[in-house]
């Protein structure tokens, strides 16, 4: 097991181990309609704090329905730590966060709000449990949320989603040892796709991935989000991702969220980090690659 995934895993053992307090008929999602609003997230005043280290203050973030919100920032700003908040895993010192509407940080630990089955999170290296296969990966969920469905259809619907995250059907018998780093990310991609859910989160999905499957996997996350209506929340440092895919860009810096928008727009500024991140040699590269893509009808 690589070192991400060894980071990762207790998070993902952190989301079971939500699920498992809960009793089967409360665990059962109740049924509901797709969010209609216009900020399926949004987040006011927030405050991480470890100790004397403060993370973020009075940071402020709306996502947009229906976009792909490119997160990014330099090292030590808090992106995971905001994505953790954002999805339970991480209580804030204060501020408040709301996802459907719901508040996150207001309602009791015990309290069960209804959100938690209709989000999809992919932490950075997939965090497989390495003793389940893919296909028994994708079904964790399915079994935590959906109790009374049988084995058979269990396993109907876990095959389904590891072909819609662009994996041989072949790949849901094999374990997370027997694929590669690509592979891998596309399984995580499965089991966060397995309550079909209206969020998604992607922590570096194209970390360690070369050239081509960077792309493949970009290509692939937006083909996702349009085809089944989902709202992204992409924490990358990818360039090529940012260019390629995100609708906006949200800047983590100074411990808040200093800038939010579209890639001209953010040029736009004068904050010295977001002009040396998108002028550096590595921007104009990305950009020039974007440009050429658009002249030959590869870009968004």
């Amino acid at each position: 097991m690589s070192k991400s995934d060894q980071d990762d895993v207790p998070l993902v053992n952190q989301l079971v181990d939500q699920m498992l307090d809960q009793t089967p008929r409360e665990r059962a999602p109740k049924i509901h309609e797709r969010f209609r609003g216009e900020h399926p997230i949004v987040v006011e005043g927030l405050e991480n704090r470890f100790g004397e280290q403060v993370v973020h203050q009075n940071l402020a973030l709306e996502v947009k329905r229906g976009e792909i919100l490119g997160v990014v920032g330099g090292s030590g700003t808090g992106k995971s730590v905001l994505m953790r908040s954002i999805i339970g895993l991480q209580t804030p010192s204060a501020g408040d966060i709301e996802v459907f509407g719901r508040s996150i940080t207001q309602a009791r630990p015990d309290e069960e709000i209804g959100v938690r089955n209709r989000w999809g999170v992919l932490f950075q290296g997939g965090a497989l449990f390495s003793t389940l296969t893919v296909g028994e990966n994708v079904e964790v969920p399915l079994k935590q949320f959906y109790p009374e469905l049988s084995a058979q259809m269990r396993e109907e619907i876990a095959r389904y989603k590891v072909i819609l995250s662009g994996l041989p059907e072949e790949a849901a018998c094999k374990y997370p040892s027997e694929l590669s780093g690509g592979m891998r990310k596309r399984a995580g991609l499965a089991r966060a796709l397995a309550l079909d859910p209206e969020l998604l989160f992607l922590d570096e999905p194209t970390a360690g991935l070369d050239p081509i499957g960077a792309a493949a996997f970009d290509r692939l996350t937006r083909e996702l989000k349009e085809t089944l209506g989902l709202t992204v929340f992409l924490i990358t440092h990818d360039l090529d991702t940012l260019y390629a895919i995100c609708d906006r860009v949200a800047v983590l810096a100074d411990k808040q969220v200093i800038a939010v928008g579209t890639i001209p727009e953010l040029l736009e500024t004068d904050h010295p980090w977001i002009n040396e991140y998108f002028n550096g040699p590595r921007g104009r590269a990305a950009l020039a690659s974007q440009e050429r893509g658009q002249k030959t009808g590869g870009g968004k």
